[in-house]
């Protein structure tokens, strides 16, 4: 069974993901333009966020490629090689939004926020990880594998407007 699958056929790992993780495949429709990559590599949409973002799939193959994510306002990102490695992020620091640049000082101001709101957040995190067999990093290894790349490999993943050609903003500094 693909994570997608799983995904879809455990409520408590679609409820995670959904929110606090902004990663609803269920929710998989166009993005709020048209948009491709520079390199011409293929594009495919598998969730939203509730913002109207876009996670992509590029290139070709299966759940192990890379996953851009595109927000609603022209910024974009390379956040991780594979559809497992996303969702550890996503276990790990479902609020990486709010870490620009990338940092564990960052992650827990941005932490103390949602856990204000949601105070059983880390056992349904943890209900969720186990639900899909997934181990969940800590925050600074997950901030350190999206630093990687994003701003690594991510220079290769450029996503442009289809219609204008101008390249999507890069999210992250830094």
């Amino acid at each position: 069974m693909s994570l997608l699958d799983a995904i879809h056929a455990n409520p408590v790992a679609a409820d995670y993901l959904a929110w606090p993780g902004e990663f609803d495949p269920s929710r998989c429709y166009e993005h709020v333009e048209e948009v491709v990559l520079a390199s011409g590599a293929a594009l495919e949409p598998v969730a939203k966020d509730g913002a109207g973002g876009t996670y992509f799939l590029c290139g070709e193959g299966g759940e192990e490629r890379p996953v851009l994510y595109a927000d609603s306002e022209g910024g974009a990102a390379l956040l991780a090689v594979g559809l497992p490695e996303l969702v550890r992020l996503l276990l790990a620091v479902p609020w990486w939004r709010d870490c620009r640049r990338l940092t564990v000082a960052e992650s827990a101001e941005a932490a103390e926020d949602y856990l204000e709101e949601e105070p059983g957040h880390y056992a349904d995190r943890d209900a969720a990880a186990a639900a899909l067999g997934l181990s969940v990093p800590t925050e600074a290894e997950a901030l350190a594998r999206l630093r990687e790349v994003a701003f690594g490999l991510g220079a290769s993943y450029v996503l442009l407007n289809a219609e204008e050609g101008n390249a999507y903003e890069q999210l992250l500094r830094a």
